[in-house]
């Protein structure tokens, strides 16, 4: 507990900073419209970390980054201080590991690995990990420790992207796609099951692969498995919406003036994180093919169109599902007909088809 700790908050790096032993980097690491990487928060932050810097500190940084960064941008800011990294202060690299909502691994009991810049700066951040109970296992160099974090997020991007492929491929051929996953996982080896959906979001998942496809492009080589898997998840919000108008179109209706509500905003299960979120996408689809677009997810009420789950029904022809919050999960399914609703899109396949389509509502999956 903190109860008794005494802790004080600031913004200002001077303040806290020659109180401090150890300093952790966490800025974010985004990309922008063009899925360049944007490292100007890292920049930002070594820079006041650089003007503040005293001898002895730990510099730690968290932040997921390509390989590189750390040797070529954040350590010769750091050395424009006039202090050697090895001799004056420390730099390690730790990217963080997290799962938000996961109630079994979190922060303080996920393994990490760590690279450093000099045997010195291995020992210092050995020494903080231990000190608060993470296990930590050393690599090599930094530049390993930095793609490990990428190739992590990358692996599920890519296997993700594989599956909504076999979605879209299924939903041709008439083909239960959770069925087959479900048969497939029987299997005890050799296979992980993954699931498709709207679309994939998180500040992590979407974004990573792109650090590593810029970064290796720019020393000659391209990524063609990890662009097709971007390209692949993107199309899933588009994918999603052409579910809609499909549905629409077997009781003669236009999108153009259809009253459709959304269910969720967030990127993931009751969380509150709306970062790279599918929900945008389809949002801004749905409107621009002229739906009449409610939006409702109980966790960010604030950037919801009503405050519950009845007002977003209420006078609708068609439901989206875009997160599997478990509020909408124990939504009595019998209302959906109470309230008039002719169509259901399923985008993450978590409502129950049968049922649904026994109220003589249409039912429409990915790749079911």
């Amino acid at each position: 507990s903190l109860k008794n700790i005494n802790i004080k908050a600031t913004t200002k790096s001077e303040e806290c900073m020659p109180l401090s032993q150890y300093v952790i980097m966490c800025v974010p690491t985004p990309v922008d419209d063009n899925h360049m990487p944007n490292l100007s928060y890292v920049v930002s932050a070594s820079e006041r970390i650089a003007k503040n810097l005293k001898n002895g500190q730990v510099i730690i940084v968290e932040s997921t980054i390509n390989p590189g960064v750390m040797r070529e941008v954040v350590l010769p800011i750091l050395e424009k201080s006039g202090k050697k990294c090895g001799k004056n202060f420390y730099l390690i690299h730790c990217p963080e590991r997290i799962d938000p909502g996961n109630p079994k691994w979190n922060v303080g009991n996920l393994p990490r690995v760590m690279g450093n810049l000099t045997s010195e700066c291995g020992k210092k951040g050995k020494e903080f990990y231990d000190s608060i109970g993470i296990p930590v296992m050393m690599l090599s160099s930094v530049e390993v420790a930095e793609v490990t974090k990428i190739i992590e997020n990358a692996f599920r991007d890519i296997n993700i992207a594989f599956v909504n492929e076999l979605a879209k491929s299924f939903d041709v051929l008439g083909i239960d796609i959770v069925e087959v996953i479900n048969g497939a996982s029987t299997k005890p080896f050799s296979f992980l099951p993954h699931y498709p959906g709207a679309g994939v979001g998180g500040h992590c998942i979407p974004v990573d692969p792109y650090y590593l496809i810029e970064h290796a492009k720019q020393k000659g080589f391209t990524h063609k498995f990890l662009m097709l898997a971007r390209e692949i998840n993107n199309s899933m919000p588009r994918f999603t919406v052409d579910k809609l108008i499909e549905g629409l179109k077997q009781i003669d209706q236009s999108i153009k003036g259809c009253k459709v509500a959304v269910w969720g905003i967030a990127y993931k299960k009751n969380i509150n994180d709306e970062r790279e979120s599918p929900s945008k996408k389809i949002v801004s689809i749905l409107r621009q093919e002229g739906a009449d677009v409610i939006v409702f997810d109980p966790f960010i009420k604030g950037k919801s169109d009503v405050q519950d789950i009845e007002s977003s029904l209420m006078g609708k022809t068609a439901l989206v599902l875009v997160t599997n919050h478990d509020d909408f999960l124990k939504y009595n399914i019998s209302k959906f007909k109470q309230h008039g609703i002719k169509l259901i899109v399923d985008g993450r396949n978590c409502l129950d088809k049968e049922k649904i389509k026994s109220l003589g509502i249409i039912y429409k999956g990915i790749g079911r």
